[in-house]
């Protein structure tokens, strides 16, 4: 084996693609929620920003009390980190790639797994993940880290039109998953989080769950020195004043170096990755 097969190997035992349940290039002509022509599939088809942004979600949405509850009291995720990872990945490929059967079958599935999921929080507040403005907080946290991730390491060229109209479809799924009030451009997503600030807590849970984080197993030794970079990379995408709570901020310094590194990574993963989501659905699409 090549070393490029090598590494795409590696990336697809992190991805969601590696679960084998939905067939992302078939049938033919099916365009799934959006199509090739949407901004969302250019956004959510660069496997390296999307692992920064999925990382940097992550660390935003656990400072949320109820999002961070849900996590510890009905996942598995301290156990399995990986598999976590690996649901979350598959999800985001299916709905933005998948073909419309495949995308709402999941999208069913993740509403009756929401229904299950209740309790209460640290501070013995009452929540349940279908909560339409939990789901909201929480696909807010993921998208703009998503189209941070894309401008900082995949495309800064990318026009406030297009990047209003991302947020304009990703909305479409988290509606579907029964969110509500979705802000849909890039001001009212810097609305809605600074209004959310007063909620966001980081305290004893929240620390050991970034812990975990951290230590996350790499998909092997390889992988480590890459994965360490990202995982700092979705740290410096988090907003300052989020930095600052989690206290871990990145210096200026510290950011370019991992910016240098970063590009670098991606390089080389879009060389390796073949075979990966978008290039799948664009297969289907016959492009």
């Amino acid at each position: 084996m090549n070393i490029r097969d090598r590494i795409q190997q590696q990336v697809f035992r992190l991805n969601g693609l590696s679960l084998n349940e939905f067939d992302i290039s078939q049938p033919p002509g099916d365009p799934g929620l959006f199509g090739p022509d949407h901004v969302i599939w250019r956004v959510h088809g660069d496997f390296a920003s999307m692992l920064c942004g999925g990382i940097s979600a992550l660390m935003l949405q656990m400072l949320h009390p109820a999002a961070l509850a849900g996590v510890w009291d009905h996942s598995n995720f301290r156990q399995d980190m990986m598999g976590r990872l690996r649901r979350t990945s598959q999800f985001i490929a299916v709905t933005t790639f998948g073909n419309t059967a495949d995308a709402q079958t999941l999208i069913e599935r993740v509403k009756r797994i929401h229904l299950r999921v209740t309790g209460c929080d640290n501070a013995g507040k009452p929540y349940a993940a279908s909560d339409p403005h939990l789901l909201t907080w929480v696909h807010v946290a993921e998208t703009s880290r998503f189209l941070a991730a894309h401008l900082r390491y995949k495309n800064p060229q990318l026009s406030q039109a297009e990047q209003n109209r991302y947020y304009q479809e990703a909305a479409r799924v988290a509606e579907a998953l029964g969110a509500q009030q979705v802000p849909k451009s890039v001001q009212a997503v810097e609305d809605y989080l600074h209004m959310m600030r007063p909620a966001l807590i980081y305290d004893e849970r929240t620390r050991e769950v970034l812990q975990l984080l951290i230590n996350a197993p790499a998909p092997s030794w390889q992988a480590k020195p890459a994965m360490r970079v990202m995982l700092t990379a979705g740290m410096g995408l988090l907003p300052p004043w989020a930095q600052q709570q989690i206290q871990r901020p990145i210096g200026p310094a510290h950011q370019w170096l991992v910016d240098k590194e970063m590009a670098v990574i991606g390089g080389l993963l879009r060389w390796s990755i073949q075979r990966g989501a978008y290039s799948r659905a664009m297969q289907r699409m016959g492009r």
